[in-house]
């Protein structure tokens, strides 16, 4: 996976670019569908009903739909709240693609990123009552892969449809 760059409102963005053996299994964001600019998580429910409306469409089962919504509000919550620190006026954008055989979402924070790798096992005892610290955990568990770019700030979540 490379890192690359590109105009982003008027800002510099940081964006995955896939390897060649991703390409082939998951697609590539050079042709994205669709795009959204959010600031707060109320904004981010009308970009998880289209996706989830045109994965309906597609054919794409309940428990996929279920998964990728959960996946997308843990995503875009832990931008605006751990990337951003909630200040409002930094955006978050999220683009998508899909066909009948797969998903592939993008969500981009302005924030300093983090170390995905870096997280506390949720799973381990002195974790399982703790009120958070889950979100990566779920995303990773409900999507077919999740990659996170070098920074830490834009992660891109892939289901392919039947896994």
């Amino acid at each position: 996976m490379n890192i690359g760059s590109s105009g982003w409102q008027g800002r510099s963005a940081v964006f995955v670019r896939f390897s060649p053996e991703q390409a082939m299994t998951s697609g590539s964001m050079a042709d994205c569908r669709h795009s959204w600019l959010v600031h707060t998580t109320s904004e981010m429910a009308r970009a998880i009903q289209q996706i989830l409306a045109e994965m309906r469409i597609l054919g794409f089962s309940e428990k996929e739909q279920f998964g990728t919504r959960l996946a997308l509000e843990e995503a875009i919550t832990n931008s605006i709240r751990h990337g951003h620190r909630g200040d409002t006026s930094k955006v978050v954008e999220i683009r998508f693609h899909l066909n009948p055989e797969k998903i592939l979402i993008e969500i981009h924070d302005q924030g300093r990123g983090f170390d995905p790798d870096g997280l506390p096992d949720p799973l381990a005892p002195g974790n399982v009552e703790r009120p958070g610290g889950r979100g990566v955990f779920l995303m990773r568990h409900y999507m077919t892969w999740v990659s996170f770019n070098e920074k830490g700030n834009c992660v891109t979540l892939c289901k392919i449809r039947g896994r």
